[in-house]
């Protein structure tokens, strides 16, 4: 039963989307130091600000981008570099998989354009929102939009701007993300196998990246964390973050 039926109150596409809106907030500010080094450091690897901000509007996957700007100068196959971003982008797909169950309301039309959006922080967010009892199409574009906006429009100033600091990296902005990702998976510490879960699935990716490399360990990390939870099942539903 969601919380409309045992509270009465009634939700509007209109309330849905702001909500979903200041959900977006923490986010926009979290990304911000990711989406301008990201536009710095494409033009340092030749790209030109058009192209930069080209790729964060068609790409929008943080992590993705950065791979591609790695492999992007070297003399690499193109069907590789595909390969290497789709390793990457993976998890991804297991998203939208487990999403796709809470938003059977929606059109095909709104799950083929909403997944485009389904970055990381959009995810988690959505999988809280769901066990609220609401997970709206008008919800989920509200979080979305202002997080898709502000980081293709800080891939810009980061190109326009970012000649201006010599060393993006020396900053260790690019450090700020991975902590914000940390907080979501400790919203979900209340689930059932969420220790065992992260636990393997943190150590299989870690071996992974000294003994297969970049960036195949974040997919075979994932997967190892699927495998466990598929042999353990848990026995009732968590309570949830």
């Amino acid at each position: 039963m969601s919380i409309a039926e045992t509270t009465g109150q009634k939700f509007s596409p209109r309330s849905d989307f702001l909500d979903g809106a200041r959900r977006g907030l923490p986010v926009v500010l979290a990304s911000a130091p990711f989406g301008l080094l990201f536009g710095a450091l494409a033009i340092q690897n030749g790209m030109t600000l058009g192209e930069a901000v080209l790729m964060s509007a068609t790409v929008y996957a943080g992590a993705s981008q950065m791979v591609g700007l790695e492999l992007f100068g070297q003399t690499i196959a193109p069907w590789l570099i595909v390969l290497s971003i789709f390793a990457v982008n993976f998890r991804h797909v297991l998203y939208s998989a487990a999403l796709g169950r809470k938003v059977t309301h929606w059109t095909s039309a709104q799950r083929a354009f909403g997944f485009f959006f389904l970055v990381d922080p959009q995810y988690a967010e959505g999988e809280k929102q769901s066990l609220r009892g609401r997970l709206s199409f008008a919800w989920y574009m509200g979080m979305a939009t202002p997080i898709y906006v502000c980081w293709v429009i800080e891939a810009g100033l980061g190109a326009a701007f970012g000649s201006l600091i010599p060393n993006p990296h020396a900053l260790g902005l690019d450090f700020l993300l991975p902590i914000y990702f940390l907080g979501l998976v400790m919203d979900f510490r209340k689930r059932p196998l969420w220790l065992p879960v992260v636990s393997v699935s943190a150590a299989a990716s870690i071996a992974a990246y000294y003994f297969v490399g970049s960036p195949w360990h974040v997919s075979i990390g994932a997967a190892a964390g699927i495998a466990l939870a598929a042999m353990m099942p848990p026995n009732g539903e968590g309570t949830g973050a």
